[in-house]
């Protein structure tokens, strides 16, 4: 039986969708779930208690009503947030840092992150699709690195790091320099996406995946995003290695392995500690 518990906030809703599996779902609709300070906020308090909670084992992320993130909100509450105060470089930057300090978080989170994307993702938005560990669409979905034509560099919350990483070098230039609207079949060519499903079947899908993840050893899973992680930044195939050996001695230690053995010689779902 599915166990739900809504958490609302002002600008996010925290679902617990079952044991070990929480969705968060962006909750500006209105806006196509622009972000906003209070959002940054609200965010970084969801992943302290994500952080916290060792039971929680995947986290879904996905946006409310057509879009999934539409980018920093230019035009909150009918003003400008690139006022006077704003456009100086110390605070322009203290905003900038605060955001992508949230989006570094997500990518260090012991907890895989799915990112089921249901509609527009546009700047920013795509730079938080990017950190996702796993990123699923709707086939209603879009992506816009919309920066350059705002006058400002496409390069914020790790997207020039990441970008080439996912599609390539050359596509993740002329996507970025030419800001133009790609949709999600184009996105799954490219391999920014592991799956295109139609829109009733995201959310569905994002769970199963999620209880896939679920199932296995929780330090086995955390390790392995972990490393992987760590040696996206590793200068070569040696360095890699040596810390994949230090990681399988650490999950060995676990002493999930032999309760894997027995579950299999038992014929039954391990129990993993």
């Amino acid at each position: 039986m599915t166990h739900r518990e809504n958490t609302a906030m002002e600008t996010i809703l925290w679902e617990d969708l079952e044991p070990g599996i929480v969705r968060l779902t962006l909750n500006r609709p209105e806006r196509l779930n622009a972000i906003t300070p209070a959002w940054i906020d609200e965010m970084h308090g969801a992943l302290d208690r994500l952080g916290a909670d060792q039971d929680i084992r995947v986290v879904i992320l996905t946006g409310a009503g057509r879009g999934f993130c539409s980018g920093f909100d230019l035009a909150q509450d009918g003003d400008t947030t690139f006022d006077a105060e704003v456009a100086k470089p110390r605070a322009s930057f203290e905003a900038i840092s605060r955001l992508g300090a949230l989006f570094l978080r997500l990518t260090r989170l012991r907890q895989p992150v799915i990112a089921a994307i249901n509609g527009p993702a546009v700047g920013a938005g795509v730079a938080l699709a990017l950190v996702a560990d796993i990123r699923l669409a709707a086939t209603a979905a879009n992506f816009q690195i919309v920066m350059p034509r705002l006058g400002l560099a496409a390069t914020e919350c790790g997207m020039s790091w990441l970008f080439p990483r996912l599609v390539g070098l050359s596509r993740a230039f002329e996507l970025m320099l030419t800001g133009r609207r790609f949709d999600a079949a184009e996105a799954m060519e490219i391999g920014l996406l592991s799956r295109l499903l139609p829109p009733q079947d995201l959310l569905g899908a994002a769970t199963e995946m999620a209880r896939m993840i679920a199932a296995n050893a929780p330090f086995a899973v955390w390790m392995t995003k972990e490393t992987v992680r760590f040696n996206l930044e590793t200068p070569g195939l040696e360095a890699a290695m040596a810390w994949e050996g230090r990681t399988q001695v650490m999950t060995g230690a676990q002493g999930d392995v032999f309760e894997a053995v027995q579950a299999f010689r038992e014929k039954r779902p391990p129990n993993f500690s």
